[in-house]
């Protein structure tokens, strides 16, 4: 499968997987939603700022799910994989306040990332608000 990842422009996060500060791209959820269940070793993962060209892509090395997420769960996951995840270790606490209420985390590892030719994608279908889109070829989301 083909993925696109929608990311916080403000949060600077593509740049962190393009240049491999960044190896784990996480999602939480408060209820099972893509890519949950449907990531998979050696899947292609495309990255976009919001607003912005998919620009960066990378391999899937592993993914760990997680769920019945609890505050002191949601605090070690954070803990553990924070850094690899693109948090500095003085804003893991505001994290865990952002995630405090979440029930799932997906940990998405990373390699190979690159930069590649920016192309526009069509969300049509997907939810104007989707930040997650998962397809079986990435032309289907290619704007022509």
């Amino acid at each position: 499968m083909v993925h696109v990842a929608i990311m916080k422009k403000s949060w600077e996060l593509v740049p962190k997987i393009l240049s491999g500060e960044k190896t784990i791209e996480s999602r939480w959820y408060k209820t099972k939603r893509a890519p949950w269940g449907k990531i998979f070793l050696g899947d292609t993962v495309y990255f976009k700022n919001s607003g912005e060209p998919v620009t960066v892509c990378a391999t899937v090395s592993q993914v760990k799910e997680f769920k019945s997420l609890t505050f002191k769960s949601i605090k070690g996951i954070l803990e553990q994989y924070g850094k690899k995840d693109g948090i500095s270790p003085e804003k893991i606490p505001e994290f865990v306040k952002l995630f405090a209420g979440k029930k799932y985390c997906l940990l998405i590892y990373l390699k190979d990332p690159h930069q590649i030719k920016p192309f526009e994608i069509l969300k049509k279908g997907f939810g104007m608000m989707s930040a997650w889109i998962t397809t079986e070829k990435i032309a289907s989301l290619r704007s022509q």
